[in-house]
């Protein structure tokens, strides 16, 4: 299987992640269309694009004179087909609901050519189910870009059992050209690598609120100002051969049996949802959160990204 290269990129719904993606192709000078089915969604999306940008200039992470040509270079459209039809790839970012997702994946293997690689931004749901509908299943693969994706390096590129290998080095190749960090999952599986890794540790974090051994502000302390500072030059594995593997062992044969294993969500969190203390939108979750608190919150998660980028040259 071949492709023309990557010189033209579609991506499929307009919404926060969408045009995320739309900004980084752009921004390293591909043509990109940008399709949504509505138009008001349409119209944002060049101004959130220009605001992005304009803040990576203001931040020294993109050149300010290249805003204006990194906009014009996406073109809106709410037609799928138009979209599409002359794409070397696909980026679906449709809401996360497997129904649509498999329409949208029918129409996009009816409409490009046979080259065209189609990728979808899912973060948990199987890339093999949404590209079920598909002909050509060789050339569906999943991309999993992080929020913010002009921010995170990460891109989670998924294996189904029918991609083609050539298909999923020329999307990681792609990334690698956009300033993307991309990782290779192998198999196809429920969260792929670094979701299952997040949810793992909010399954005990909730665990610990609801058993009384901390609050959730001490919780997100610890982390904070623990083991998190390490986590972005030691991972777990190399931290577990730094520290040993003969202590990694002991030290799992006391404390796994203590750690929280449910397969199910915690009552604590399903109370929470049922009662409506949905976090930031409600004002109310784990802790209480006025307006300002919100915005802090928002704008210390954006600085940090900033300073890491800068750190780590991302």
């Amino acid at each position: 299987m071949s492709t023309r290269g990557a010189e033209r990129i579609a991506v499929i719904g307009g919404g926060m992640m969408g045009s995320g993606i739309a900004q980084i192709f752009a921004a390293a000078g591909h043509q990109v269309t940008l399709q949504d089915v509505y138009p008001e969604v349409l119209q944002r999306a060049p101004e959130i694009i220009r605001g992005n940008l304009a803040f990576l200039s203001d931040n020294g992470l993109f050149e300010a004179d290249g805003v204006e040509a990194a906009v014009g270079r996406v073109t809106t459209t709410t037609d799928l087909e138009q979209a599409a039809a002359g794409a070397d790839f696909v980026f679906e970012c449709v809401f996360e609901n497997l129904e649509l997702k498999q329409q949208v994946f029918e129409e996009l293997d009816r409409v490009c050519p046979p080259e065209t690689i189609l990728a979808s931004n899912t973060s948990v749901m199987s890339i093999t189910e949404i590209g079920s509908r598909a002909r050509l299943k060789e050339r569906v693969v999943g991309t999993h870009f992080w929020n913010p994706p002009y921010l995170i390096p990460l891109v989670e590129v998924v294996r189904t059992e029918h991609v083609a290998a050539e298909v999923v080095e020329k999307t990681m190749q792609l990334l690698r050209s956009v300033g993307k960090h991309p990782i290779d999952c192998k198999k196809d599986v429920p969260g792929f690598v670094a979701n299952r890794l997040q949810h793992a540790l909010w399954r005990e974090a909730i665990s610990i609120v609801e058993h009384g051994i901390a609050d959730a502000a001490t919780v997100d302390e610890s982390i904070r100002y623990g083991f998190g500072l390490r986590l972005p030059i030691l991972g777990p594995l190399e931290n577990a051969d730094m520290v040993g593997l003969d202590l990694t062992l002991s030290i799992h044969d006391y404390i796994l049996p203590h750690l929280e294993s449910s397969g199910e969500p915690s009552p604590l969190l399903r109370q929470k949802a049922a009662a409506g203390d949905l976090g930031f939108k409600t004002g109310r979750g784990f802790q209480e959160w006025a307006p300002a608190e919100v915005e802090a919150s928002r704008r210390r998660l954006v600085e940090h990204l900033v300073r890491i980028t800068k750190v780590m040259g991302l």
